[in-house]
Formats: structure tokens, C-alpha cells, sequence
């Protein structure tokens, strides 16, 4: 199964603030990831090609980073999770920073189902809450800010029993 899950948002900032953001990521002073509701992105080196890590059970190695621009992490599990995610930045039409966050994986095995019964629901509200704390690290106020389904407290309260 093909898996393209793009999450995107203008950040009232500039390109060069806003890729210190990306630049930042599982570093001693990481603004971007939700690490308050969230499992903390950890990496075994700083933010560069070859450091390797995660997120709760999801793993992935760093395996192309341009500073300030740019940063692609290959997925090593789930088991089936075939492919990649990154963040980009670049400068939005009519002002602003377009900070983008993209998945694209082929869904394989268990993750055929685990990806949309579970990990879909749980990464979609990550990513909306890791750019509501974008916008905000930069004074703005998200339009609509992120809010959980149902669904995603329900998965969330079963993980944590």
C-alpha cells in the first residue's frame, strides 16, 4: 500500500529562523517536536547524516540533512514501514516560511494494517501539534488549532496503560 501523508503550515518567520527550527530537532533545545505530549525525538549524534533514533516504536536514521533547508529520516521500523519522512522549508508565497513535513512510504506486511488503524491517526495529530508549536515559537496563533478525535484519545489511552 502506497502512503503519502503531507502535513503543512505558513510559520510567520523566516526561511532562516524557521530551519534553526528544523536544525534544532532532537537537540537539548528542540522547539519544533511536541515533546510535551508526545514521545521525545531522541537521536544517537546530533542532527546530521547517519545519526540514528526515533520516536516512541518508530525508527529511523537521518540519511540526507541540508542545514536550514532540509532533513530526510529512512524508516528502520515498524516492520513494513518502508520508506521516509522530512521536514523542508522554504519561503512562502506572499510572506511567511512554508514549513512542510512529508511521509511517503510503502505500507508492507503488519503495517498494512497498523498504518491505518493506528499510526495514521497518531502521526497526523503529532504533526499538527509539532506545527501549532511551530507557529507559536514565532508569535503566531494557529487558526485552528490542533485538536485530538476521539479516536486519537482512545488509541492514546490504550497505549499508555
Amino acid at each position: 500500500m502506497a502512503v503519502l501523508n503531507i502535513h503543512e503550515r505558513v510559520i510567520p518567520a523566516t526561511p532562516e529562523e524557521v530551519g534553526a527550527l528544523v536544525d534544532g530537532l532532537a537537540g537539548p533545545d528542540d522547539r519544533l517536536w511536541p515533546a510535551a505530549r508526545w514521545p521525545r525525538m531522541r537521536l544517537d549524534a546530533p542532527l546530521g547524516p547517519g545519526a540514528a533514533g526515533g520516536h516512541g516504536p518508530i525508527r529511523y536514521t537521518v540519511v540526507g540533512h541540508a542545514p536550514g533547508q532540509w532533513v530526510r529520516f529512512a524508516f528502520t521500523a515498524p516492520r513494513g514501514f518502508d520508506g521516509f519522512h522530512e521536514f523542508t522549508v522554504r519561503a512562502a508565497p506572499g510572506g511567511g516560511t512554508l514549513l512542510r513535513h512529508t511521509l511517503a512510504m510503502s505500507a508492507r506486511g503488519p503495517a498494512r494494517l497498523s498504518w491505518p488503524l493506528a499510526f495514521r491517526w497518531l502521526h497526523d495529530a503529532l504533526l499538527e501539534d509539532g506545527l501549532d508549536q511551530a507557529q507559536r515559537a514565532f508569535g503566531g496563533t494557529p487558526a485552528t488549532p490542533a485538536r485530538w478525535s476521539r479516536y486519537v484519545r482512545l488509541l492514546r489511552a490504550l497505549i499508555h496503560r
